[in-house]
């Protein structure tokens, strides 16, 4: 229970800093509150999945009630232009984040928590230090022009050495052509997802996600390489590696 509420803490302070990107002009507390409400839904299914048909019916009543409270209650306002936004937050960070509590779920779990935090990190790290001791090449000068080509680079090889010695130190089950694969399609989908956060933040106006960590901006800032790695890593584990869930 303990990985499943910290989980859920920074799925759901993730998205109420999304949801403060996105709402900018307009009160949030609303359209946040149903978006936080059916994203806990959605993980408590993915930890629960017995409940899962009950779940969804509560995400589908939320939903249907903001809707109702807009076109009844409050008939003229916009907030039923919110209802893309916030289905799109409780995929984009809930549903993602989520995939941790799938993959906790399968055979040698907690060491595959572990490699996919370590090998993000690792690459964030090692982007960062390379890009700003050689970097002189932007990335994407428009969304994150502290990103740099040479830093990408230096992901692309760091990552992939982090997970072979990950593989020989506590998870033998990854081969070295598994740790090449991942190494080359983890970094690349981190930066795919840093940079959507960039984009997010540029159409607000806003230099970080929220000032929840004094000094490093967001939880959603922190995050952010995780939201595509975790599922891809996910999948790759259960339909490339064939490795089962434990019952």
């Amino acid at each position: 229970m303990f990985f499943f509420g910290l989980i859920l803490i920074v799925s759901c302070l993730a998205m109420w800093e999304f949801y403060g990107l996105t709402f900018l002009d307009e009160d949030r507390r609303l359209p946040s509150l149903v978006g936080l409400s059916c994203g806990a839904i959605l993980l408590l299914s993915l930890q629960s999945p017995n409940w899962i048909v009950f779940e969804t019916a509560i995400m589908i009543i939320l939903l249907v009630l903001l809707g109702y409270q807009v076109t009844v209650i409050h008939p003229g306002t916009r907030s039923l232009s919110h209802l893309p936004f916030i289905f799109f937050g409780i995929v984009y960070i809930a549903f993602t984040l989520g995939h941790f509590l799938l993959l906790r779920k399968l055979s040698n779990g907690t060491f595959l928590v572990f490699f996919i935090l370590l090998v993000s990190w690792s690459g964030d790290a090692a982007a960062y230090y390379v890009g700003k001791s050689f970097g002189s090449r932007p990335l994407a000068r428009i969304l994150s022009p502290k990103k740099t080509i040479e830093g990408l680079v230096g992901g692309l090889i760091t990552v992939p050495l982090v997970a072979w010695g990950a593989s020989l130190w506590f998870l033998p089950l990854l081969t070295l052509s598994d740790c090449i694969i991942l190494g080359l399609t983890l970094p690349l989908l981190g930066t795919v997802g840093d940079l959507s956060e960039s984009a997010f933040k540029r159409q607000a106006g806003a230099k970080d996600s929220g000032n929840l960590i004094p000094g490093h901006g967001g939880f959603l800032d922190r995050i952010d390489s995780l939201l595509l790695t975790v599922p891809t890593f996910y999948y790759y584990m259960l339909v490339i590696k064939g490795v089962a869930p434990i019952s």
